[in-house]
């Protein structure tokens, strides 16, 4: 049997992931699409935003390794196979690096980093009160790997954190709500909402003028979600409005985010290329080269993705 490296990315990105992994499994028989010649040969597809038609089309293929976290992307293909097993790449890497992204931006709305650049644009000298991070409430949406790594980075900068997620948490020094019917007293005195959430139908334009209009007036906004959690018309008013008070968005629902959007220009916006926590080529090469041992040697696939959850 045979392993089909499946995606859209550049041709010199496909190239990259086919070398490293035929290194770290020798043993395979790895293809990329223009290469096969008999589809009923691959049991096993690694997915990298695949080009729809083809995963159905594969007779004998017991299971999917997405190279990425999110799998939100493949969850809508109607042309995904309904069941065949399929594979999120869990990485303790990427967990680090996205806590690391929303320490740098939390500390940087802390310390009024935005407000001292407009000020330096404008020649204007002068100082604000700095408050302790003590001072503050961060609210993280999302507890998953990378949420609770966030909380607990967050927490040992001395920052009060409030947790939500679909189902209840226990984190040692995070105050955690669970379900939609605790979202409002989650958001109740949030200096910043962090949201890390997956994207599912529930999850779809939760960062809305309803969820904004429940915190209070001139709190943070940090999405290193995904761009369907935003909408986009929401965020600038609650910006023109000041009920926010400035917004990271690294995620969009287009992506490259054209020239024309309105979003590049905002005073109180930093907007970034989807860069919070990139796969690291290294480490998730290893972790699905381990998944794929493991297989072929015990016949047991890795945690699964409960489709009927997004994650």
């Amino acid at each position: 049997m045979s392993i089909l490296l499946l995606t859209s990315v550049s041709s010199k990105e496909e190239a990259m992931w086919s070398s490293k992994l035929r290194s770290a499994l020798p043993e395979e028989d790895i293809v990329i699409l223009p290469e096969l010649n008999n589809k009923a040969e691959i049991d096993i597809a690694i997915v990298a935003n695949p080009p729809r038609e083809v995963l159905h089309t594969l007779s004998n293929l017991k299971w999917i390794q997405s190279l990425w976290a999110g799998v939100d992307a493949l969850l809508v293909d109607p042309t995904l196979p309904e069941n065949v097993p399929l594979v999120r790449l869990i990485d303790p890497t990427l967990s680090a690096a996205m806590a690391e992204a929303t320490a740098t931006h939390v500390l940087a709305l802390h310390r009024d980093l935005p407000r001292y650049a407009l000020q330096q644009q404008r020649q204007e000298w002068w100082q604000h009160e700095l408050l302790r991070s003590s001072d503050r409430t961060i609210g993280i949406l999302g507890l998953g790997e990378m949420g609770v790594a966030s909380a607990r980075q967050l927490r040992a900068l001395g920052f009060n954190v409030r947790g939500w997620s679909r189902s209840q948490k226990n984190i040692e020094g995070v105050e955690c709500y669970a379900g939609q019917d605790n979202l409002s007293e989650f958001l109740v005195g949030l200096d910043m909402l962090v949201n890390l959430l997956p994207l599912t139908p529930e999850t779809v334009g939760i960062l809305s003028e309803n969820l904004f209009s429940q915190l209070p007036k001139g709190a943070g906004l940090i999405n290193f979600g995904r761009g369907g959690h935003q909408v986009e018309s929401d965020v600038l008013a609650a910006l023109d409005s000041g009920q926010l008070s400035h917004a990271v968005l690294d995620v969009f629902s287009q992506e490259p985010l054209p020239a024309n959007n309105p979003l590049w220009r905002h005073p109180h916006i930093t907007l970034l290329p989807h860069v919070a926590a990139p796969t690291n080529p290294g480490t998730a090469v290893d972790i699905v080269a381990g998944n794929i041992a493991n297989y072929r040697k015990t016949g047991q696939i890795s945690k699964q993705v409960e489709r009927s959850v997004g994650y």
